[in-house]
């Protein structure tokens, strides 16, 4: 076979454009760097995002402070409204007895029911 030096630089084109278009099919799949990236903005692997200085002094601020409130027994927000309002999943004492005479009747109910089985 023989192959002119015009059609071999065509030949080593096209692997390269395959090889390329191979390279960004598959980081479509895996989500992950090089070629053409994902559309979908959320993709998986990659490098992580750097936060600037003043950002990241200013998210170390406010831990210190949130943990100043907590060793203070000043608490957060949480423990604020926790200690504001009335115990959470509590009962009234109307409520435990209609609770106490349902479970009753329930009970009674299914000893009747039982009883009229063994009797038969």
């Amino acid at each position: 076979m023989d192959l002119s030096l015009a059609s071999l630089e065509q030949a080593v084109s096209i692997r390269r454009q395959i090889a390329a278009l191979e390279k960004r099919l598959n980081s479509l799949f895996r989500g992950g760097a090089g070629g053409a990236k994902p559309s979908g903005g959320g993709g998986g692997g990659g490098k992580r995002r750097k936060l600037s200085a003043a950002a990241r002094a200013k998210i170390a601020a406010a831990a210190r402070a949130r943990w100043a409130r907590v060793r203070a027994g000043k608490g957060g927000a949480k423990k604020a409204t926790k200690a504001k309002g009335r115990k959470k999943g509590g009962l009234s004492a109307a409520g435990r007895k209609k609770l106490s005479d349902m479970m009753k009747a329930r009970w009674a109910a299914r000893r009747r029911a039982q009883g009229k089985g063994k009797r038969k």
